[in-house]
């Protein structure tokens, strides 16, 4: 188990720029898969961005080309880089990581939450 906790939400504007933290204990993240996941209101839990390594990381296709997810083992935290922000952003979201590049993501933050307005 890991213990995952997520910071950098916030309220900003259509086209403005937020970097979401998620920072582990109890485990070293290099030994696991870490994801963004984010769910809106009214809507079901969806996946944003996923990395094993800097060479393999995937993404939805709603944020490809505006989010970026990133990590420093030496640090321990993944990143989320969010650019180029749009209402439909708008949701909370979640870190998550799991063993193994199959299967469930078992251990999730509390989550996070991104407001875009217009």
């Amino acid at each position: 188990q890991v213990q995952l906790v997520e910071s950098g939400g916030g309220e900003v504007q259509t086209g403005d720029s937020l970097r979401l933290s998620c920072s582990a204990s109890g485990r070293t993240l290099s030994t696991y898969v870490m994801a963004w996941f984010r769910q809106a209101p009214g809507k079901e839990r969806e996946f944003v961005a996923s990395i094993m390594g800097p060479r393999n990381t995937g993404y939805a296709m709603s944020v490809k080309g505006r989010f970026r997810i990133s990590r420093d083992n030496a640090e321990n935290t993944v990143y989320l880089q969010m650019n180029n922000l749009k209402p439909e952003d708008t949701a909370v979201y979640y870190c998550a990581a799991k063993i193994g590049i199959v299967g469930l993501y078992d251990n999730w933050g509390q989550g996070t939450q991104v407001t875009v307005s217009s």
